[in-house]
Order: C-alpha cells, then structure tokens, then sequence
C-alpha cells in the first residue's frame, strides 16, 4: 500500500465541498485532536464517527497533560509546530472563553540559570520574534518582579501563554459532533480494519463501522491502527512517562505562574519546570524515562508485547545509543526524589525535597525513525482513503483546533 506524507499546509478549502463524503469519516481515538478533527469535520455536514477503547475521553495523553497552551516560541519558524502555534494558542483561549472553560492567560518566564545558556536563550528570542510572539527580555531583578523567587541571569517574559482544562475542551467537542450528527463512540477497541474498494471498515467490540475516509489519531497506539490499516510505517511509536511531583503547603507561594528552564536543544523535551494550574495547586516536572507499557503511568505497569515491540524497533537501539546517558540520568532522577527537586532548584532554589509529594504521571507518544532520530515535528501519512497521524508532540493540544482543521481539509480534499 502506497503511503506519502501529507502536505497539510494547503490551501484547500473546507468549506468547498460539505457532505460531499457520502459514507463519512471514523476517526480513532477521542482525544483532543481526535474530537477537533471530527468536529471540523462535523461543522462541514460530514457524518463521522469517533471510535475510542476507553470510555471516557482524554483517557491518556490529553488528560495527563499540564495544562499549558504554548505560544510558539520554542519551535523552528517554518515548522508545522510553529505555524500551528501561534495560530492555535488564540483559538484555543478564543474557544475556551466561548464555552465557559476555565483557563487563564498568565504567561511565563523562561529562564538562563547559567551564563552558558545565555545564546540558547537569545536563540528562543530571536524564533519567538521569527514565529510573531511578543517575548520581552529580563535582567534578573525584572525576572522578580513576576516571580519574586526565581533564580536566573536572565529571562524571556512570554505574556500569551495559558493554561487551559483540556480535558473540559475534549468534553465540549465530544458533544458539539454529537449536536451535528455526529457519533462518538466509547468503549469500542478496534479489531481490524479494511480497505475495500471505495470504503473503509473498521470492527470494533461494538460494531462494523463503514466510512469513506480513516483518520487515525490513536496517539500511543496510531503505529498499531496504521498497521492494521496495511502500512508498513517508517516510524514506531515509543511511550515515554513523564512524572510529576506537586508542590504543596506554603512553598506553593513562591511560584506565581509557570517558570521554564532553557531546553536543551538536542532533545525534544522541555525540561522540568514549575506550572500552576487553572486550581491553583503547583506542579514540577516532568522527566522523561522509557515507560514498559504504551499506558505505562507507573515503573510496575508493564506489558510484554509493547517492550516485545520495543526492543524489536531497530530505532530503539539507535535512540539507546544516542542518548544512554541522558536515559541513566532520568531513571535515577525518577527514582530519587532528591534529584528531581534538585532540577527544580535551579530555578527556585528556596524549595526542598519537603515541600514537594509525588503526584500523576503522563505517558508521550514519541515516534522515533528506524535511524534512532527522534521525529521532532508533526509526521502524517497518507495512504488509500487514510490519513495517519503518526507524530503529534507539543503543542498538539495547544494547536488542536487548528490541526483538526487541516486534517479536516485534507480527509475532504482527497476525496
């Protein structure tokens, strides 16, 4: 079977054809760029059907998020993550603000704890100037006028970024599909599916659902269904749990807002940092360590067949070899407590292990090459009446309704 990446920064048009796909689109998976996919496709007059195993939505990696809508100033001008950053950080807080869901614009610091990460920062500066987000440069005695008690020798103050109760956005989509016509369909895990001529059939424990188009957005397991589906991916989707401790009693004073480290720039991960969510409680994190399970959310969640599926992925290897000693030190981090506050220091250095209690965990579906190369930006194929999303890191959540919509205009387009 034929598979091409799809080119979703398109002019094709939404609008130019509703309804015109008679047997409608299923989409897997309901989290959030699932149901915004399905609702940009709902809003057109096209009949879809979001297909979920859980039965709830936001089940794994949009509800174990931390809440943050990101502005765009981390990602390479020119890259889908920019481009749908920027755009989808304002749609995001406009549809939250329509809906009654809690969010607030709080903006952040990001913050050089060190002389030496002084050019990555003005690299952040000059990609958030590039990408159209304000970003004003601190001194460290500006720095506390927003947070009294972070530690830096200098800072980006980014104003647009929010937080946002993301599972509460995944509910209201869920219910405007199903105001359009729509069907979202919980507690239904797909079997199988078919390519069969001009239509699609995915079994499901419910149902045989028939549809014109397949949108897989199946997140931890989108290689599994695009297998299913017939494709031969040139990725493989490696879980990687992220742990969170929260802060809690008094030293939940001494953050303000959200306070992010420099990143380094040779991984795809943002570092820990220290995020006080729409409830007002304080959270730390995340690490990054190897899960054993796709919903591996603690270490004795382990399932033979994903680390089987794992260690079989020649890119596992690679990324292994790459990366041994960055791994070592995340697992020992995971495992002290001590450590991982210690990471948590460098920006606000008045916390101590004390202050902070174990918390949730999130599990992130890292697609990684047959090479060892870590995918960094969005990867969607497409194949015969199938799209695939095969990589959708930060800011997909931010960005949701903004890549449902463009999904939405390549599903009608193709057809």
């Amino acid at each position: 079977m034929t598979e091409r990446p799809s080119p979703l920064a398109d002019d094709h048009t939404v609008g130019a054809a509703p309804g015109r796909l008679q047997g409608g689109v299923v989409v897997v998976g309901a989290g959030i760029v699932g149901l915004a996919t399905a609702y940009a496709l709902a809003r057109q007059g096209v009949r879809v059907t979001v297909v979920d195993k859980e039965r709830s939505v936001a089940a794994h990696q949009t509800g174990h998020n931390s809440g943050v809508v990101h502005s765009g100033v981390y990602y390479t001008p020119g890259s889908l993550k920019a481009s749908f950053a920027a755009r989808g950080a304002r749609t995001m807080v406009e549809f939250a603000e329509q809906h009654g869901i809690a969010h607030e614009v709080c903006g952040k610091l990001i913050v050089a704890s060190s002389q030496n990460q002084l050019a990555a920062l003005r690299e952040l500066e000059r990609r958030a100037g590039a990408n159209g987000v304000p970003a004003v440069w601190l001194d460290p005695d500006q720095a506390a006028e927003y947070e009294p008690h972070v530690a830096c020798v200098a800072a980006l103050r980014i104003e647009s970024t929010a937080v946002v109760d993301y599972p509460a956005v995944c509910q209201v989509l869920a219910r405007l599909v199903e105001q359009r016509g729509g069907r979202v369909l919980l507690g239904r895990e797909v079997r199988r599916i078919k390519v069969a001529g001009r239509q699609v059939e995915v079994d499901t424990t419910g149902e045989t659902i028939t549809a014109d188009h397949l949108v897989n957005c199946a997140g931890l397991h989108s290689d599994v269904i695009a297998m299913m589906a017939g494709l031969d991916p040139d990725v493989r989707i490696l879980p990687f749990r992220g742990e969170y401790y929260d802060v809690r009693g008094p030293a939940q004073n001494l953050v303000r807002g959200l306070i992010y480290p420099v990143p380094d720039p040779a991984l795809p991960f943002l570092g820990v940092h220290l995020t006080r969510g729409i409830d007002g409680s304080v959270h730390a994190g995340p690490n990054a360590v190897l899960a054993l399970a796709r919903e591996g959310y603690r270490w004795r969640d382990v399932v033979p067949s994903d680390v089987r599926a794992a260690l079989t992925w020649p890119g596992s290897w690679g990324l292994a070899r790459r990366y041994w000693r960055v791994g070592a030190s995340e697992v020992a981090r995971s495992a002290s407590r001590r450590m991982f506050v210690a990471s948590v220091r460098r920006l606000v250095p008045e916390l101590s292990p004390h202050d902070v209690v174990r918390a949730g965990s999130g599990v992130r579906a890292q697609a990684v090459r047959r090479s060892g190369d870590l995918v960094d930006d969005f990867h969607i194929v497409e194949a015969d009446r199938q799209l695939h999303v095969l990589n959708a890191p930060s800011p997909a959540a931010t960005a949701a309704l903004e890549i449902g919509e463009e999904l939405a205009r390549t599903v009608i387009s193709r057809t």
